[in-house]
Formats: structure tokens, C-alpha cells, sequence
């Protein structure tokens, strides 16, 4: 493997606290990795992440552990395209259905287990017979984040291939048109519950350390502790605050 895996991590029951990078600069992916997270996760959905600088991201930061791509949507091509730069997982978004849970997996492995196309720069340069091994520890997750989704989650769940679930608690809010709190704990507490009777790990995106804390406490195994935009923006504002005193 050229790359950290995301399946052995997620075997070992671990907590995984996650870093999410969304400004698309590899600098910041090195100085995340640096950190020494879990893992990283690169929005490639609604980031600022481009090809070039997803290969580049997933170079510096591959090495030293795990990188998870949101992919930009739910086809072979986008899927492909994440595997293709070294991701050690996708994380596909707006899945609702079992059928979508299946076309996901079905992208993220080469035949006879999917549909994955073969080439790209990083996965044949070792050669075809690391290519096809690497396909073994693929790693592909759900990210259940719509009313549907969490309607239809149990036969999600039940998808052969799906790795893990991920909850998006902020497209949810949206999709239920609320923020009430028991409506998105019972939403959560559900998708957890389906995740546990296929003995599938679980995470949840959480806004900071002590929110990611609280959902460890609560079972699931991953949960964003920071992410960039957060971090330059507060930084900022910390700094200007500090100066106009």
C-alpha cells in the first residue's frame, strides 16, 4: 500500500477523531497530518479541493494516515476519480436508498466486486497486481444526511460493501427544515442504532473537540474535532479581538 488504510482503524474499534479540510490548500493537509489526527477528510462537495490539489493533498498527508474523500456526488466518475488520487475511503454523499447505497458501492470496487473503472496514475504505479490488491482495502461509506435517508437507513445498512455510515448532521437539519434538537437526536440515535445491528462503525460530523468528545461517549467511533474554516476564522477574529484591546 502506497497510503494508510482506513480499514484496519475502523476494525480496531477505536474512537477516529477527524480533521475536515474544505479550503482545498495542501498546506493545510500537511499541517492537519501533522497533528496527527485519525484521520483527514477532504470535501470534495462543497470545498474548494480541485484535481490537482487533491493528488497533492492525499501525497503529503496519505503517508502519515488515513484521508477520507467526500466525494462531490454519487456516480462512478467521482468516485473513481477520489480512489484514483490514493483516498483510503469515499464518503458518498446524499445516499437515501438502498439502490444508492449499491450504486456507491458498486463504483468504489473494480470488477468482479463492482464497476470501478482501471487506470489513473497513482493506482497503477506499482503495477496492475498492487493495483488489484489495494482494491481490497477500499473502504466505502455512507453519508446519511436527508429525511429519506434516514427513513430507508436499516436497508442502507443492510447493503453488502457498505463500510461504514456517516451521519451530516447540518444537510439533515435542512432536510427535516428544523433545528430542533430532538427531532436530529432521534434522527442520529436511529442511524446509530441500524449501524449497530450490521456491526458497521458510525460517525457523525460535530463542530469542535468537545462536541466529538461528547459523541464517542455516545458510540460512535468517528467525529470531526476541528475543521479549517472554523480554525482561520476564528484564529482571526482571536487575533483582531487580541489587538483592538
Amino acid at each position: 500500500m502506497l497510503f494508510h488504510s482506513l480499514k484496519g482503524a475502523l476494525r480496531s474499534k477505536q474512537p477516529l477523531d477527524l480533521i475536515w479540510l474544505a479550503l482545498g490548500s495542501v498546506p493545510m493537509a500537511e499541517f492537519a497530518a501533522f497533528a496527527k489526527p485519525g484521520a483527514l477528510v477532504l470535501d470534495l462537495q462543497h470545498g474548494l479541493w480541485e484535481r490537482g490539489t487533491l493528488e497533492a493533498a492525499i501525497g503529503v498527508a496519505g503517508a502519515r494516515l488515513p484521508v477520507i474523500a467526500r466525494c462531490a456526488e454519487n456516480s462512478q466518475h467521482a468516485i473513481a476519480q477520489a480512489l484514483d488520487a490514493g483516498a483510503a475511503s469515499v464518503l458518498v454523499p446524499l445516499i437515501e436508498t438502498a439502490e444508492d447505497a449499491r450504486r456507491a458501492v458498486s463504483a468504489g470496487r473494480y470488477p468482479p466486486f463492482g464497476n470501478r473503472s482501471a487506470g489513473g496514475v497513482r493506482p497503477l504505479l506499482a503495477g496492475v497486481d498492487a493495483m488489484l490488491a489495494a482494491d481490497r482495502d477500499v473502504v466505502v461509506g455512507m453519508l446519511i444526511e436527508t429525511a429519506h435517508g434516514v427513513e430507508n437507513v436499516e436497508a442502507i445498512a443492510a447493503v453488502p460493501g457498505v463500510d461504514y455510515l456517516f451521519i451530516g448532521t447540518g444537510d439533515l437539519s435542512l432536510s427535516r427544515g428544523t433545528g430542533d434538537a430532538e427531532q436530529i437526536g432521534r434522527d442520529c440515535e436511529r442511524i446509530l442504532r441500524a449501524a449497530r445491528a450490521h456491526d458497521l462503525p458510525c460517525g457523525i460530523f460535530t463542530g469542535d473537540a468537545n462536541a466529538a468528545r461528547q459523541a464517542f461517549a455516545n458510540g460512535y467511533q468517528m467525529a470531526v474535532c476541528a475543521n479549517d474554516i472554523d480554525l482561520v476564522k476564528q484564529g482571526f477574529l482571536s487575533a483582531l479581538k487580541q489587538v483592538s484591546r
